[in-house]
């Protein structure tokens, strides 16, 4: 006969980066169009729980490193499979599918805070890459041959607008990323609710109080 218990499985660390990074990302997104220095800061905020989760994906607790939660493309097709099938195995940490989701969500924020910093950078001379934007754009081929004063002109011209074409792409990557994430939470939100029907188990309980179910 079973009996079941409940077990420690998601660490204070895990926690509070998941739902501080959360109400981060609502944050910016939410200030995206603002001009005020809310949406430079959260994003620094989450850069920063970004790096502390990088880390802690290496040196933390069982559940919380990368190796128990990243899965060959085999346990990620098998474990779709079996969720079609009604035979999908449980799994104390993140399932595969919930693993890939995590990755996917790292990654996307990763692209969005590291474009974000570039384009405050490169439009405000503002930031922790403000040093980089100014070095990239005083980059330039040595002049050989001393040109006439229209020439300069044109070229100054012909600078700035690709300057402004640098910008515009760093904006429209920076917006893309966002709307990217966004589009991942909104799948990670329906991963959750599937997760916690299938295997009868509330896993936003789980991810607030730190423990999950173990069957004996």
């Amino acid at each position: 006969m079973s009996t079941q218990k409940s077990i420690n499985v998601w660490d204070p660390l895990v926690r509070v980066f998941h739902w501080s990074l959360a109400l981060l990302f609502v944050i910016s997104y939410a200030s995206g169009e603002e001009e005020t220095l809310l949406h430079p800061w959260s994003g620094y905020a989450i850069a920063t729980l970004l790096f502390v989760r990088l880390v802690w994906g290496f040196i933390g607790t069982k559940h919380a490193r990368f190796s128990d939660f990243v899965y060959s493309r085999t346990q990620i097709l098998n474990y779709a499979k079996g969720l079609i099938s009604g035979e999908a195995k449980r799994y104390i940490g993140h399932n595969p599918l919930g693993g890939l989701m995590i990755i996917a969500l790292l990654g996307s924020l990763l692209m969005n805070v590291t474009t974000g910093m570039l384009l405050y950078g490169a439009e405000e001379g503002k930031g922790p890459l403000a040093g980089v934007m100014a070095q990239q754009a005083s980059i330039q081929l040595p002049k050989l041959i001393s040109s006439a004063h229209a020439d300069d002109d044109e070229r100054d011209h012909d600078s700035g607008k690709k300057d402004d074409d640098e910008y515009e792409f760093l904006e429209e990557t920076h917006e893309f990323f966002a709307n990217f994430t966004l589009f991942l939470v909104m799948g990670h939100l329906i991963g959750v609710f599937v997760g916690s029907v299938f295997h009868k188990e509330s896993l936003v309980k789980a991810m607030l109080s730190g423990k999950k179910r173990a069957r004996l």
